[in-house]
């Protein structure tokens, strides 16, 4: 019992006796249980993020609520079934020898399975097949899965790349046991109905998919056949990308926001970024007079800019991503604050207007651009550590501080130019 107990220090050991035998009786200390519970939670809240980052949808929030629950919100979804399907499911892929010592048609008939082999249903034609029950590669070795079409067949098939640890045994495997037949095993858990509380009851499906002979060692990376269509092909590259749940999930409550509720968060999302705009061009025209009239053409145009681009990626305009506009709006001008101010100093140390207007924009350049820069890295950092709503703040502060440091120095350099340049200029309104 000490040596089991030292083995094993994450379980309780217990001695029994009963009926004269002596058992002993291990169980998981309550300590464990909760550690291995948080674990399954934070393992299914990374593999469901990677799911919905395959599936490409724009800003998803995906979120741990109390101890057992995940919220996950996807904007712009088009078929929430197919989304459901998708992260809750299981499927996943085992590769297996055949077992041909043994007749599967016998064992099926009799019930005698051999030791070390179990019964499977291949599934185009149902007949049933013999396989080993030492697994060669797992999904979860599994690096990168891509869906496509075999060349010479046509049919859906997906292309995986295994880990160093998979490589290494598929190739041992595969080299000891050349000309001998390889079964790929799809699994998968299914709803097969609901009980009297309206509870899905599920079942674990395994069906062989592929059976083929092995003609020479695999490597790293290999094909799978055997599929149904180029939708399932799809879909399995795509749970075999993110990996697999550490536990099954059921969806206990779902939601769906209506265009009219997403249409008043954008109203009033759009009210804030005018107000903000107004509030801006305000201050900028009592205080910095003409000039404050040129920092709010180039305000107006970075806005312009800023939705041109999201219109061009295709983003989804969602509140982080209005939250951004708003913060950028505010921080467009600091640029043209920072050139104004310099152009102050300048006058005031007896610099004539245009020698002025040459100093501010070249003397202030620098610490604009020190400024932006580190709020790009900022931008950067969140974008790359951050998931969902996060992403979509930091992609839309990143445009814009692009797009505000090109009309705050290009474009009002551009206005000052035309309305000053080459001119004999003894007062500037500023």
């Amino acid at each position: 019992l000490d040596v089991l107990a030292e083995e094993f220090r994450s379980l309780s050991v217990e001695p029994l006796d009963k009926d004269g035998a002596h058992y002993v009786r291990m169980t998981m200390l309550p300590a464990e249980i909760r550690a291995t519970k948080k674990f399954a939670l934070q393992q299914n809240i990374t593999t469901i993020r990677n799911r919905v980052n395959a599936l490409g949808v724009a800003e998803p929030l995906v979120q741990q609520q109390g101890e057992r629950r995940i919220v996950v919100e996807l904007p712009g979804v088009q078929d929430p079934t197919q989304v459901k399907n998708i992260l809750g499911a299981t499927a996943t892929l085992e590769y297996r020898l055949v077992d041909t010592e043994h007749d599967a048609f016998e064992a099926k008939e009799t019930g005698k399975i051999p030791p070390g082999s179990r019964l499977y249903k291949v599934r185009e034609d149902g007949r049933p097949i013999l396989l080993k029950k030492r697994v060669i590669v797992t999904g979860n070795q599994i690096t990168d899965a891509a869906s496509g079409f075999d060349q010479r067949t046509g049919s859906p098939m997906v292309t995986v790349s295994l880990d160093s640890k998979g490589a290494r045994r598929m190739r041992n495997v595969t080299t000891e046991n050349v000309g001998k037949p390889m079964a790929v095993v799809f699994k998968e858990t299914r709803v097969v109905g609901r009980d009297a509380q309206g509870k899905p009851i599920k079942r674990q499906v395994e069906e062989v998919i592929s059976v083929a002979n092995i003609l020479e060692p695999f490597g790293r990376r290999f094909q799978t056949t055997g599929l149904d269509s180029p939708q399932e092909a799809h879909e399995l590259a795509l749970l075999l990308r993110a990996g697999a749940l550490a536990a099954p999930i059921d969806i206990v409550e779902e939601r769906t926001i209506g265009p009219s509720l997403g249409a008043d968060n954008i109203r009033q999302g759009f009210i804030s970024v005018v107000i903000g705009l107004l509030a801006v061009m305000a201050f900028m025209v009592a205080y910095y007079r003409v000039f404050g009239l040129f920092a709010n053409a180039a305000l107006v145009a970075n806005l312009v800019l800023i939705v041109a681009i999201l219109s061009l990626l295709q983003a989804t305009l969602t509140l982080p991503g209005i939250a951004g506009i708003v913060l950028t709006v505010g921080m467009a001008v600091d640029a043209n604050v920072l050139i104004y101010e310099r152009i102050r100093e300048e006058l005031r140390v007896g610099s004539t207007p245009q020698a002025a207007i040459h100093a501010g924009y070249e003397k202030a350049f620098s610490t604009i651009m020190d400024a932006n820069i580190t709020t790009l890295i900022a931008a950067v950092v969140l974008f790359s550590i951050g998931s969902g709503p996060v992403k979509g703040f930091a992609v839309t502060l990143a445009i814009g501080i692009v797009t505000s440091m090109f009309t705050a120095i290009v474009g009002t350099r551009a206005l000052v130019n035309l309305v000053y340049g080459g001119k004999r200029v003894k007062k500037l309104a500023i």
